[in-house]
């Protein structure tokens, strides 16, 4: 039986790079695939000079994956960006390209959309950890933060580094936690501000789902911003969004703007295939006392009003918040919150291979 992924990711992270870390944790795996005895990716260095010295990472590489049960072949390709070669340009200002823009994004099989009524309700971190849930399900998942003014991801993912660029026009996609993902917070200098008007939003959305190589995906999460604005907007009506899932917590407050996430997905014609109310409760971690510290059953009594399904409730978890900030999704782990993204991944694949086009 091949290993899946995530145990040929955990023997990457046993080869030490020259210069400190490892193959995962500086983020030089590309493509990694398995399949029928064979282990193969791309390692990625960071010019040409040190592509040179890996040959003894390679081998190293190459006699630990052959080790793992199920593995009887290992191709590994080293390549190395030119040095030269400067990110693409994602100029403040820049207005979209070309009417109409195209629909469809390149080996993109589907879009999912994520929203919600307002911020802090938890969306990003449902669609960071949903998308590292689907990919350790065997998935090929990319994540784009569509949340222009307040990115997280990079965060999220623990990567902060820009994007490569082979020509100076086309990005691609960075990687982590076995998914690509792409945020405006990587393309920016740290802590900048981004003072944008509706056109340059709607151009730099256009740049992050067209000019980055995403390559063959089985889905696109779009981590999107709170609200019914401009990027809401050119998703819906430029592109062909496959889904949307609306997250809010229990209390009625969260809800009054959900119920408008909800609508507006309804006026832009995109089916919602469901709710996930986040933060549904706390359980202690000293006594073990379930508290409702938003109420309870708000998304419950919503979804049946509208007849969408409740796809999972989700407990206010402090591993969560400690997975996030330390930039390793709480879904690339162990135990119930790991469990309930699983689920939850499980449940929007089946429902994916049962309908076409569908999430």
């Amino acid at each position: 039986m091949m290993p899946e992924l995530t145990e040929i990711r955990a023997c990457l992270t046993t080869i030490v790079l020259p210069g400190g870390g490892n193959l995962v944790s500086e983020d030089r795996v590309r493509a990694l695939a398995c399949d029928q005895g064979t282990v193969r990716f791309v390692l990625e260095a960071r010019d040409k000079a040190e592509a040179a010295t890996l040959t003894q990472v390679k081998s190293a590489a190459e006699t630990a994956l052959m080790a793992l049960p199920g593995v009887s072949y290992v191709q590994i390709v080293v390549t190395a960006h030119e040095a030269a070669k400067e990110p693409p340009n994602m100029t403040i200002g820049r207005h979209p390209e070309g009417a109409p823009i195209q629909s469809q994004i390149p080996g993109v099989k589907r879009i999912l959309a994520i929203g919600s009524g307002k911020g802090g309700v938890g969306k990003s971190t449902v669609s960071a950890n949903l998308a590292v849930a689907m990919a350790r399900q065997g998935w090929k998942v990319g994540l784009l933060d569509a949340d222009i003014y307040g990115p997280s991801q990079s965060q999220m993912m623990g990567v902060h580094r820009q994007p490569a660029s082979p020509d100076g026009k086309v990005i691609l996609p960075l990687e982590a936690h076995g998914i690509r993902f792409m945020s405006i917070a990587n393309m920016l200098p740290d802590g900048q501000a981004v003072i944008w008007r509706g056109p340059m939003l709607m151009g730099a959305l256009q740049q992050l789902l067209m000019q980055v190589r995403w390559g063959d995906l089985d889905v696109l999460i779009v981590d999107m911003p709170p609200g019914t604005g401009d990027v809401q907007l050119t998703l819906c009506t430029h592109f062909d969004v496959t889904g949307a899932i609306v997250v809010s917590t229990p209390q009625d407050m969260a809800l009054i703007d959900a119920k408008k996430a909800l609508s507006a997905f309804a006026e832009l014609k995109t089916e919602v295939i469901g709710l996930i109310e986040n933060m549904s409760f706390y359980i202690c971690e000293n006594c073990g006392h379930e508290a409702h510290l938003f109420g309870h059953g708000g998304v419950t009594r919503e979804a049946t009003r509208l007849g969408l399904p409740l796809l999972a409730e989700l407990p206010l978890a402090m591993e969560v918040m400690r997975a996030g900030e330390d930039g390793v999704p709480v879904a690339m782990g162990t135990g119930p919150m790991a469990e309930a993204y699983g689920r939850l991944a499980a449940r929007l694949i089946a429902a994916a291979e049962q309908a076409v086009p569908a999430v």
